[in-house]
């Protein structure tokens, strides 16, 4: 088992230590390139630019490095976030040189080179040790009269056989080191990787926690709910009972009645919370809730939808939710006689937005419903914009994305 694992070598690990040379040269030499231009024209106007550039092509050359360390290490290595991409030119490339995937990109391929060398070394190694196997025959052939013996006849051998024993551990060493530097350099940062494991976690919380409320609301709907109503009935009936055999028990009437009274505010009470645990409007998704959330507002709402696909469910409650406070704000604490509710998407975020006439003045109280409403969209990386000066108008903006 042991001489097993000693020979054992993967053809990937050859196979990317060959073919990974190329690659690694054209990279180095970018990388290279890219520092020389960018420390020439520092002092220059387009200095910044050319470095900012460089830097963005640089993050895509960690494309290929990435596919290759994949299929042929069979190390899979995580593609780290987005560039970010904010408006304007200066802020653009503000944003290049300061973004540290293509700077540690750039590094990863200064670093590929000197070890895709040795790593080519390492398979070349059986060559030199073939060589030197033949050493002494390699000698007698090159002479024409007889060859004596000599000390590096037995050393060159034997130096042979020790390369060649060597080799495979040597392959799986740089292959090893090519996985670690790949893993380290263009994977996402420590920190990157810590954002992407909160952020599956949440949306494993979200989901598990909106899965449990659904199933919560069907049993509390469908079983509690349902031997509750069945006991009103019965307890109607057996008034009803009471009515024509005992008219005369006043006790008895009285108990009967408390027991009704209070099974039917029981079913109320129920009812209000199964209502709070999801909406029910959300059956039929944002186009169906939305229009009857408008209806029940006080204050003329008019609506306008574009949502092409559904989002995901907890952030279509975070909708939800946002739309009914905000029409309740209105309703409860505006003085205002029209209102529109926009909900406009991209292909990846959501903006719900409410204009109304009123005179203004609405702030983010805590304690309050616009309030509670930023808490519950930065749960689901939403944010609400007020824009509320005295006088009016309230533009009230709710962004989020489609997906988490």
């Amino acid at each position: 088992m042991r001489m097993r694992r000693w020979w054992a070598v993967r053809p990937g690990d050859v196979a990317f230590l060959v073919l990974g040379l190329p690659v690694a040269l054209l990279g180095a030499a970018y990388a290279l390139a890219a520092l020389y231009a960018g420390v020439l024209l520092s002092l220059t106007v387009v200095g910044l630019p050319v470095t900012a550039l460089a830097l963005t092509g640089a993050r895509q050359l960690g494309l290929p490095s990435r596919w290759l360390t994949g299929r042929l290490l069979d190390e899979t290595v995580p593609a780290p976030g987005p560039a970010a991409r904010p408006h304007g030119a200066t802020a653009r490339i503000r944003a290049a040189l300061t973004d540290t995937v293509a700077w540690r990109t750039l590094g990863y391929l200064l670093l590929r080179l000197p070890l895709g060398v040795l790593g080519l070394a390492a398979v070349l190694l059986p060559l030199g040790s073939g060589w030197l196997l033949g050493f002494p025959l390699w000698l007698r052939l090159l002479e024409d009269g007889p060859h004596p013996a000599t000390p590096l006849d037995l050393a060159a051998p034997l130096l042979g056989l020790a390369l060649l024993a060597l080799t495979p551990p040597l392959v799986r060493l740089t292959a090893d080191a090519n996985r670690r530097l790949a893993r380290h350099l263009l994977g996402p940062a420590r920190t990157q990787q810590r954002v992407q494991h909160l952020e599956a976690a949440r949306h494993t919380l979200l989901t598990t926690g909106t899965e449990r409320l659904r199933r919560l609301e069907r049993d509390l709907h469908d079983g509690t709910q349902a031997r509750l109503v069945a006991l009103a009935i019965t307890l109607s009936l057996a008034d009803d009972t009471l009515t024509q055999h005992a008219p005369a028990d006043p006790r008895l009437r009285t108990l009967l009645d408390r027991a009704r009274t209070q099974t039917d505010d029981t079913i109320a009470e129920l009812r209000a919370l199964t209502r709070g645990l999801r909406p029910t409007g959300l059956d039929g998704g944002l186009p169906e809730a939305l229009p009857a959330l408008a209806a029940g507002c006080a204050v003329p709402v008019t609506l306008r939808l574009d949502l092409p696909r559904r989002p995901d469910e907890a952030v279509e409650q975070a909708l939800w939710y946002c739309a009914a406070e905000l029409l309740t704000n209105i309703t409860k604490h505006s003085t205002a006689t029209a209102a529109t509710l926009t909900l406009t998407t991209t292909p990846t975020r959501a903006r719900l937005t409410l204009h109304d006439n009123g005179p203004g003045g609405a702030t983010p109280t805590p304690g309050h419903g616009l309030h509670g409403l930023t808490t519950r969209l930065a749960a689901v990386d939403g944010t609400l914009r007020i824009t509320s000066p005295p006088g009016g108008p309230t533009v009230i903006t709710a962004e989020l994305p489609l997906t988490l």
